[in-house]
């Protein structure tokens, strides 16, 4: 299987019905977190996600409802992860998960972006490889001692 990434609170979805994106809010639980070094920001989305469950609640204007403003309502989910279980009872949905609403059609929610994004560390400048730093920002020795209130770099390349 290729790796998919996780969905988090902020995703951004859309439905093929309607003329804008929304972004999905977890309110289903509080205590799994991924891509959050604090743990306090970006929930995993789950299949227990369900109902009005983005920030608007809808997508524009739809088209199967005459231009009418959407009125997003997710129903079920499916293209989950099916190994896991968190402790909503749900399971994660991954960032080709689609949702259905009553008013589109099956699987007419995709998410656009699954909500995750970089949050660099001083502990990724202390892990990257030196060697491939130096060849790819000759600048980086004189970053070699980053101040203590800094977060550092992300810089974990692969040679």
């Amino acid at each position: 299987m290729a790796e998919k990434h996780i969905v988090v609170q902020g995703a951004q979805c859309m439905c093929k019905f309607g003329s804008a994106p929304d972004k999905l809010k977890v309110k289903t639980h509080t205590k799994e977190y991924a891509n959050d070094k604090d743990g306090s920001e970006k929930p995993i989305a789950t299949t227990k996600d369900i109902g009005k469950t983005f920030e608007k609640n809808m997508f524009g204007s739809c088209s199967k409802m005459n231009n009418n403003p959407c009125n997003a309502v997710v129903t079920k989910w499916s293209g989950f992860y099916e190994d896991s279980i968190l402790a909503n009872g749900g399971q994660m949905l991954l960032e080709d998960s689609k949702a259905t609403c009553p008013s589109g059609a099956t699987d007419c929610i995709q998410i656009v972006q699954h909500g995750q994004k970089t949050e660099p560390s001083k502990q990724n400048f202390n892990n990257a490889d030196k060697d491939v730093q130096s060849q790819l920002n000759p600048m980086s020795e004189s970053l070699a001692e980053p101040a203590d209130n800094s977060e550092g770099l992300e810089v974990s390349v692969k040679a």
